[in-house]
């Protein structure tokens, strides 16, 4: 390879690098906004609004999966057209949220129930920290993916046949 072709092959990794380290960071402050709303909204559904737990929690975490959409869809991704209605596209990325939770949930049940590791410390490393970060990395991927991926080569017109 020739010195040009050398360093547009840097540039070009450079920036791919770049866009994902723009993606993440996009992707993490959409979050971070979502946890702030979950975690705002559920104590006060809990305290002042008077709700059960299970029920603020549902309706803390939809409210979160909102903004965590709406995040993506106007600020990291707002580059992306949907390839989908913009209700599909929340539908798939509720679901990839549910999906997180789920693996949340089964991080914490692996550690307490089946490894016996049950002081709060270990649970809160389990479920908060490595559950955490596998149901992150899940979301990650699956909304750089299936909510805002770049849509496939539009199919060739079809050709009409000589006569």
């Amino acid at each position: 390879m020739r010195g040009a072709e050398q360093a547009t092959e840097r540039g070009t990794e450079r920036g791919t690098g770049s866009a994902l380290r723009s993606e993440i960071l996009g992707f993490a402050l959409a979050g971070a906004a979502a946890y702030a709303v979950d975690l705002g909204l559920f104590i006060w559904l809990r305290g002042p609004g008077g709700f059960g737990p299970l029920t603020a929690k549902a309706l803390s975490f939809l409210a979160g999966c909102t903004v965590a959409y709406a995040g993506n869809a106007l600020g990291t991704y707002r580059g992306r057209a949907p390839s989908v209605s913009r209700a599909r596209q929340y539908g798939i990325f509720f679901a990839f949220n549910v999906a997180g939770a789920v693996v949340q949930l089964l991080c914490l049940a692996l550690s307490h129930y089946l490894l016996g590791l049950t002081t709060p410390r270990a649970d809160v490393i389990s479920g908060a920290g490595i559950g955490m970060a596998l149901a992150t990395a899940l979301r990650f991927w699956g909304t750089r993916t299936f909510v805002f991926g770049r849509p496939g080569p539009s199919p060739a017109p079809p050709r009409e046949c000589a006569r």
